[in-house]
């Protein structure tokens, strides 16, 4: 029986400048950082209060997809507060928060250019 999603993947270059963003601008927590392959190391990052992760790591062959849109959404309470914190925090944002029908959203870029949506999670019911 599934559970639940662990991590998702992030593609990235260069693993310390996506370390020190995911963690210092993002807020997320080592869980572990280990070597793994001869060039790469298993970087596996919490979200805090979250039960989903992400890797920081390029599946060999994977590399075109370093710099592409990844189909992550991660959510907040507050899509703007979030947001302008974020921005002061150098994050760059390629879409501000924009609010619709089902919840606000935004869109942000790493330091590899791979954009994520930054979301509320709408109105419970």
């Amino acid at each position: 029986m599934l559970r639940g999603i662990k991590f998702v993947g992030i593609p990235v270059k260069d693993q310390d400048a996506a370390l020190k963003f995911y963690t210092e601008a993002l807020g997320m927590k080592v869980l572990t950082d280990q070597p793994f392959l001869p060039n790469q190391r298993w970087i596996e990052l919490t979200i805090p209060g979250a039960e989903t992760g992400v890797a920081l790591f390029t599946p060999p062959g994977h590399e075109s997809r370093v710099g592409e849109f990844q189909s992550i959404s991660f959510w907040c309470d507050d899509v703007s507060a979030t947001a302008e914190g974020l921005k002061k925090k150098g994050v760059v944002f390629t879409q501000d928060p924009k609010t619709e029908q089902w919840g606000t959203s935004a869109k942000f870029k790493d330091p590899d250019g791979n954009q994520f949506v930054l979301s509320s999670r709408g109105k419970q019911k």
